[in-house]
């Protein structure tokens, strides 16, 4: 490595001339004045590093820059806004389901102002935090109570914690080998069974299970049966998986409870979109299941949270055991989930719920935004493609679409990232060295966002 001149280091600025730069000084006025000057301190000594590899020394602009981009990122609002351009509905990476106006500002309302969370108006003594949620469960779902806790996971632990310390002699869980699965974030049914201080009872083969294979498993020592719902993968061919109702018929017949964990979890018949059916919340109940639980933040299309659903006596036995104050939901979650719940039992999920209105979304309006683009962009083409509703459900499940195909001049990963760097980022899906924008899951008031941030790709593409 030659040396490198002298020069180079004097040109660079002091701290204190860095923080005395209008941009920097605005930071100093909003935060601590040592917080900004380890940044400056921070971001000289990167052009130090800089100057040392190749020589060159970064203009002063750019530092103050690094500076700002720096605070931001450590102090500024958090999370990020993006627009989703990927056409994957629950985009887990991005927040899965954005929350509707209505919903985001129940939870608002609930977060700036005192409540009646745990009073009781009526009696001027102390409620229940669950007696408000119970009840719309119950009226979404058939089922006699409900409670909600943080998510669908901790919804699955507490209640195996729960059942199997019921009766210390019952121990045993019964699943089938098929539903021993493990979902997004080493999240295992073994596993969790195992803290549960519940035993695995396996029973069945990997592709096929029946429901005297849960009967014969059944012993003095069997506290439920476990039945998983697979939601982010699919066997298919030779297979069987019994009926939640048979399975209901051989626990009634021993007095095992049965426990349906669905995952995912819906309210709606999703073959009206084209999809596969997805199991329904109210057909479980209204199969027997002692327990439902599924999730609020997936095609629920609400918060993340986990919804435990079914008999009385049972939900009552899980809201009593101790793990559930670890795993209890904070009061503005459970004003989305609330709000939520409402548009389904008004019959405006549709309208209201963003994941439905993008799954519900007209082709040919979808073609005419996608053109839109096109045509203010000046660039790409509008073609034919594949929504998926992604987020763990409905594996492999897609619907027709209309994208915005752009092939850049230079690499499409830098085209990509510069629509992540664009004033609102915009994230978009690269196939077959293309860069592909789906307006299914562009919010209505991101249109301009997106032809700006296109705009702004080509720009930089074409340098």
């Amino acid at each position: 490595m030659p040396e490198m001149p002298e020069s180079a280091y004097r040109s660079l600025p002091s701290v204190d001339a860095l923080l005395q730069s209008e941009e920097v000084a605005e930071l100093v006025r909003n935060f601590s004045h040592d917080a900004v000057t380890t940044l400056a301190r921070d971001v000289l000594g990167k052009a130090r590093t800089k100057i040392k590899a190749t020589g060159e020394s970064p203009a002063v602009e750019e530092m103050i820059a690094e500076i700002a981009k720096r605070a931001d990122r450590a102090w500024g609002s958090w999370p990020k806004p993006v627009v989703n351009a990927t056409g994957v509905v629950l985009h887990t990476n991005l927040g899965r389901a954005p929350l509707s106006s209505k919903v985001a500002k129940a939870a608002s309302d609930s977060a700036s102002i005192y409540s009646d969370l745990e009073f009781n108006l009526d009696s001027g003594k102390r409620g229940s935090r669950n007696a408000h949620i119970s009840d719309l469960l119950s009226q979404v779902s058939g089922a006699e109570a409900g409670i909600a806790v943080n998510n669908n996971a901790s919804g699955v632990l507490l209640t195996l914690a729960a059942v199997v310390a019921a009766d210390p002699n019952k121990t045993e869980v019964i699943v089938s080998r098929g539903e021993a699965v493990e979902i997004g974030g080493g999240f295992r049914v073994p596993d969790v069974m195992r803290q549960s201080g519940a035993t695995l009872i396996e029973v069945g083969t990997t592709n096929r299970t029946y429901a005297a294979d849960y009967e014969a498993a059944i012993t003095p020592r069997t506290a439920a049966i476990l039945k998983v719902h697979p939601s982010n993968f699919i066997v298919e061919g030779f297979t069987h998986v019994p009926e939640l109702a048979d399975m209901v018929a051989v626990g009634k017949k021993h007095g095992v409870p049965v426990i349906n964990d669905l995952g995912s979890g819906c309210l709606i018949d999703t073959r009206k979109y084209g999809l596969d059916q997805e199991p329904q919340v109210q057909d479980s109940i209204s199969d027997g299941a002692a327990l439902t639980l599924f999730s609020g933040d997936k095609l629920l299309g609400g918060p993340q949270a986990g919804l435990i659903a079914g008999e009385k006596s049972w939900v009552d036995l899980v809201s009593k055991h101790p793990l559930a104050r670890a795993v209890r939901i904070d009061k503005m979650t459970l004003s989305a989930i609330a709000a939520t719940l409402v548009s389904y039992l008004k019959g405006d999920h549709e309208e209201e719920i963003p994941i439905w209105n993008s799954i519900s979304k007209d082709e040919s309006a979808i073609a005419a935004t996608a053109e839109r683009w096109r045509a203010e962009a000046g660039t790409g083409v509008v073609e034919g493609a594949r929504s998926a509703v992604g987020g763990g459900s409905l594996p492999g499940q897609t619907i027709p679409t209309s994208v915005l195909a752009i092939e850049p001049q230079g690499s499409v990963d830098n085209f990509a990232a510069c629509l992540r760097r664009s004033p609102v980022a915009v994230v978009a899906r690269i196939e077959n060295e293309r860069v592909l924008l789906d307006p299914r899951t562009v919010m209505t008031d991101q249109d301009q966002a997106v032809i700006e941030a296109i705009k702004l790709a080509i720009s930089q593409d074409s340098q």
